[in-house]
């Protein structure tokens, strides 16, 4: 008996709960920015460059290609900071992000001097 009123008592709380947990549809899509990261002179890709959304703790690096994926970002504008040891750090301001996904976004980094 007590198996049963316990059970009862977990399918309440679910249908009472649920609702709170449902995806909100009202709720902007995410997007995806995907890119690569270059050496500006040689066009050669780099790896490891940690790309960051500024006024976030969000960071990723690049992989051995230079390619990054960034998703889960709500459409808008952003700016993003590019950093990598011997190369000038480099900062794209406004980049509005607003489709479902985007090509390729290619960075040149400079090297520092």
């Amino acid at each position: 008996m007590k198996k049963i009123v316990l059970f009862a008592m977990l399918a309440a709380i679910c249908v009472f709960y649920s609702p709170l947990f449902a995806a909100n549809e009202n709720a902007p899509a995410q997007v995806t920015l995907n890119g690569k990261v270059v050496d500006i002179t040689s066009g050669e890709a780099l790896a490891g460059v940690a790309i960051t959304i500024e006024g976030t703790q969000l960071t990723i690096y690049t992989d051995l290609d230079g390619n990054f994926t960034l998703t889960g970002i709500k459409p808008g504008n952003y700016n993003l900071v590019c950093s990598y040891l011997s190369y000038k750090k480099s900062l794209i301001e406004n980049l509005d992000i607003t489709k479902a996904s985007r090509e390729l976004f290619t960075i040149a980094l400079q090297p520092a001097k």
